[in-house]
């Protein structure tokens, strides 16, 4: 009996998406939508309450110039990361590898676009409201985009090392599914920042 179990093959452990740290991640995700959920409400509130303080934004609409192709990246970055998830279910590592790697690399130059729009602002954070919720909004949402890149540079580590294949690959969507919320929430600070102030 017990030389039977011995033969039996181990378990592969977490497998497609049912594990604990999906769901973990689910609520993790709920969490900071949340967070910038209460952040993109405090901007909102300024907004309408215009009137009062000034113009809002100050010096009006800002530029498209960077943040523009800078959304176009981090778009391209979800669709790669899209591209590792497929390939690992077909038990393609090499191309698993490539995926998160374009993924993680255009995550840190998402990174570098932002902090050179950064250095271009003419205020800081100190200046007045907006200045404050921009950098505050703007900061949280790139070091989450600094988390989500680390993760992605491990999954591809491990992955490269043959941690993963066609049945055990929880760990690839846990990722992912970090990466495309933190896409998610740039949309929603894109359209916040630099589109509302061109609709009023």
């Amino acid at each position: 009996m017990s030389e039977a179990i011995l033969k039996r093959p181990l378990p592969v452990g977490a497998i497609d998406t049912r594990a604990s740290g999906w769901w973990a991640m689910i609520f993790v995700v709920c969490t900071e939508g949340a967070l910038f959920g209460y952040l993109l409400f405090s901007y909102y509130y300024f907004a309408v309450q215009a009137h009062s303080i000034g113009y809002f934004p100050p010096g009006g609409p800002p530029s498209l110039t960077l943040a523009l192709p800078d959304t176009v990246i981090l778009l391209l970055s979800s669709v790669a990361v899209s591209w590792a998830q497929l390939n690992i279910k077909h038990n393609d590592k090499r191309h698993l590898v490539m995926g998160l790697g374009i993924g993680a690399v255009l995550g840190i130059v998402f990174l570098v676009v932002q902090y050179l729009e950064w250095a271009q602002k003419q205020f800081t954070i100190s200046s007045h409201p907006y200045g404050s919720l921009y950098f505050t909004i703007t900061g949280f949402h790139m070091a989450h985009v600094a988390v989500g890149v680390i993760a992605l540079l491990t999954l591809a580590l491990w992955s490269g090392m043959g941690y993963f294949n066609c049945v055990r690959y929880a760990h690839i969507h846990i990722g992912a599914l970090y990466w495309h919320f933190v896409d998610a929430v740039w949309l929603a600070v894109f359209f916040t920042f630099y589109i509302t102030p061109r609709l009023t």
